[in-house]
């Protein structure tokens, strides 16, 4: 599996946890990450696949308030309330990524959020998502 298609099911997972933490309030980030994987991930995986997902995941997913904290210090007349889920969850990946993780550069990062964006929202959400980063970095 590319490193691509891996941020791409760790966006999923994210995606996953937003949405089922927002429904139920109280579900634990593991259990919902690991249902994910079992369940609903688009790929077969090795172990060390399916642990860099579980790992980035629940680690993002356990600090999606200080990540929108970081975006809503960027953004200018959008806050992380007003934002659809699936910029939103790709602006936390990107931003995770930029402050925590030394494996990605910053530039992938940016990049890898933008490719995201045309793959899973509308036409504007490229520039969006990008004009965002370059503010945060």
């Amino acid at each position: 599996m590319t490193k691509h298609e891996l941020r791409e099911e760790i966006f999923k997972a994210v995606f996953s946890i937003d949405a089922q933490k927002e429904a139920s309030g109280d579900r634990d980030i593991s259990d919902i990450v690991e249902k994910y994987i079992t369940d609903s991930c688009d790929a077969e995986l090795t172990d060390e696949e399916a642990d860099l997902i579980y790992t980035k995941a629940a680690e993002i997913g356990s600090m999606l308030e200080e990540l929108d904290e970081d975006i809503d210090s960027v953004a200018r007349g959008w806050k992380t309330n007003r934002m659809g889920k699936a910029e939103l969850n790709i602006l936390r990946i990107a931003i995770y990524e930029i402050k925590y993780d030394e494996s990605v550069p910053v530039k992938v990062a940016i990049n890898e959020a933008v490719e995201l964006a045309k793959e899973y929202c509308n036409a504007d959400a490229p520039a969006f998502i990008n004009g965002m980063l370059a503010h945060f970095v």
